[in-house]
């Protein structure tokens, strides 16, 4: 009696699991995941309150939108990178590892083509991506009003100049921390010309 107690258990266990590990055990890896900044996972988040849902941008709206920022021009990974964080006033930037991915996609589904220029990858939106962003055009308005609601939040957030100085500032310290260690003299002379430029900004 209590061996069959116990295989009742383990029937009802496995069927638990059945019904709500597989649900919750993997995650997928869509766009859906980018999150809010509060969270820092596939973006990076300064400041600023997000939706309740935690996430600046819903299932598949990331795509969209990148999707509307090539429909505008042709436009490289790390540009999107920098128009998405310029038009949420820098409260947040979406990481290479979503935004790449998601170029990627884009050009398997036909919606953007890619060629090189200047050593670079250049998307360009094709008729297919076009269609796309009409028949979707409803989520997509409510990202770009969810967009620029943060940036009118926050005063629009500093200068796109600003903007792209500190972008460009943090590339050229991962540009040089992937080539390899620094010496101490090269540490030093950095940690310098960082003190040198704060030093400046706060006198401006």
């Amino acid at each position: 009696m209590q061996h069959g107690h116990r295989d009742h258990e383990h029937h009802e266990h496995r069927d638990h699991h059945d019904r709500y590990g597989r649900h919750f055990g993997r995650r997928s890896h869509d766009d859906s995941d980018t999150r809010h900044p509060h969270d820092d996972g596939h973006g990076r988040h300064r400041r600023g309150r997000g939706r309740q849902s935690g996430r600046l941008f819903d299932h598949g709206e990331l795509r969209l939108v990148v999707l509307a920022l090539i429909s505008e021009r042709p436009r490289h990974g790390y540009e999107i990178i920098k128009e998405i964080e310029d038009r949420v006033a820098g409260t947040y930037s979406p990481s290479p590892g979503v935004i790449y991915p998601t170029l990627t996609m884009l050009e398997e589904l036909g919606h953007a083509t890619v060629a090189e220029a200047d050593g670079k990858k250049l998307y360009t939106i094709t008729p297919d991506g076009t269609a796309y962003i009409e028949a979707n055009k409803t989520a997509l308005d409510q990202a770009l009003a969810r967009m620029q609601s943060v940036n009118t939040a926050h005063g629009g957030g500093p200068a796109p100049e600003i903007l792209r100085a500190r972008i460009n500032l943090k590339m050229a310290l991962r540009l040089r921390a992937a080539r390899g260690p620094l010496t101490e003299q090269q540490v030093r002379d950095i940690a310098a010309a960082l003190d040198a430029a704060a030093v400046a900004i706060e006198r401006s």
